[in-house]
């Protein structure tokens, strides 16, 4: 080894270390979950945006001759025009209000299940919209939302005295669970009752359930999705089509396979925006369940590893609040909520790239649909909550300032007195 390399050895060695340190450095700051959680929603919900508007297009016109081809792409817009304020309100909201919250939210969704059974209206084989006027409501969306705050306030009030039994979690976590399945299971909406499922799996692994009684409830819902699958031949169908999707290419496998040959169309870096040829009633539901097939034609791989990495850095900011917090229920409520966002667009992505079954699921943020993109919308907001609730966060929002919002109305005279005070200090 000459001279040179002995001597670069060390360099690199000694850069490699300092990156380290850098890195470990950033992560340690106390608003990294909080702009984390914010920028990754921005960035998804922007994307969601305008795929929305791409995919759309032809269905909108479809839906009505003459319509707009911008239909279902404002409608999209007015959902997020919505959402947005119910975020941030959200973000301003103390732990208590969660707390109190998941009763009424669990009331009001079963009541809303009952509804759906009764009134509501059935299509592509599932029960699960509610038809008022112009627009439509799918109750089993809030549904998960409600389960996150009740079960995770449930668990944090069984386990504030210490370790709680195994016996705890039947009365009254398992039968409100059970349900919500059920009221889920006669709608014949497989998608959501698998949600509601992986959110009770996580309540029951942060809380720290014995091993036999998660692997019994576990045991239990396979054994539930199986007859699920069996007692519906449609369901069958998808999954025959899930395992040999070329085979049934022009049959049940159509649109898992239309959606694989999206993606392949796309190549590394994709036809560009607008460009997608699969849009054109190819897809069936390009702008919602298989919206991920459309980002894939029109931005590439590329594309797709940015909308996966983003899920990935929102899950870990997720769990970075339930690791880094000491309350229980901000704790178990945090996971929750990420097992509920993250497994639901691992779910989907799964089943366009033919890793998983159909199961006609959204994709988070992305995906055509109000009633999926306000309790997502609301749950971002209450992580961003709960990320001030971290070691510090606190003080460094105080030390932060008023951000722009703050400052414009401290200009008009319109922000709060200490507001106005700190912006009068800066200013001098």
């Amino acid at each position: 080894m000459t001279s040179e390399a002995a001597a670069e050895k060390p360099a690199n060695a000694h850069d490699t270390l300092r990156w380290r340190a850098r890195l470990r450095e950033l992560l340690g700051r106390p608003l990294v979950s909080y702009y984390l959680v914010l920028g990754c929603s921005a960035l998804l919900l922007a994307l969601g945006l305008m795929m929305v508007l791409s995919a759309s297009s032809i269905e909108s016109m479809q839906i009505s001759p003459g319509r707009s081809p911008f239909y279902l792409f404002l409608r999209q817009v007015g959902a997020a025009a919505v959402g947005l304020p119910i975020m941030y309100a959200c973000s301003r909201l103390p732990r208590r209000f969660f707390q109190l919250a998941g009763y009424p939210m669990l009331a009001l969704s079963i009541i809303g299940l009952v509804m759906v059974i009764f009134i509501g209206a059935t299509e592509l084989g599932a029960q699960r919209w509610i038809y008022v006027g112009g627009f439509t409501f799918q109750p089993s969306e809030p549904a998960k939302l409600a389960l996150v705050l009740w079960g995770a306030d449930m668990l944090a009030r069984k386990a504030r005295g210490g370790l709680i039994e195994w016996r705890h979690l039947l009365v009254p976590l398992m039968p409100g669970v059970a349900i919500l399945a059920v009221l889920v299971m006669l709608g014949r909406d497989l998608g959501t009752t698998i949600v509601l499922m992986l959110i009770f799996l996580t309540l029951l692994w942060v809380v720290g359930a014995p091993v036999r009684l998660f692997v019994a409830v576990l045991a239990l819902l396979v054994l539930a999705t199986a007859i699920m699958i069996m007692v519906e031949p449609y369901r069958m169908a998808r999954l025959t089509g899930f395992l040999h999707v070329w085979d049934s290419a022009t049959g049940d496998g159509y649109q898992a396979a239309q959606g694989q040959i999206a993606m392949g169309t796309g190549g590394w870096f994709g036809l560009g925006l607008g460009s997608s040829r699969a849009k054109w009633d190819w897809v069936p539901h390009a702008e919602s369940d298989f919206i991920f097939s459309i980002l894939g034609e029109e931005l590439g791989l590329m594309g797709t590893l940015v909308v996966v990495a983003l899920f990935g850095l929102l899950g870990y900011a997720g769990l970075r609040i339930a690791s880094r917090v000491s309350d229980p229920f901000i704790r178990l409520a945090a996971a929750a909520a990420v097992a509920w966002i993250a497994g639901q667009a691992i779910v989907n992505i799964g089943a366009v790239i033919g890793v998983l079954p159909v199961t006609g699921i959204p994709l988070p943020l992305v995906s055509y649909g109000g009633s999926a993109l306000l309790p997502t919308l609301a749950a971002l907001g209450m992580l961003l909550s709960f990320a001030k609730q971290e070691p510090g966060a606190a003080e460094a929002l105080a030390a932060r300032g008023p951000g722009p919002a703050a400052r414009a109305l401290s200009w008009l005279g319109l922000g709060r007195p200490a507001a106005r005070a700190r912006s009068r200090r800066a200013g001098r």
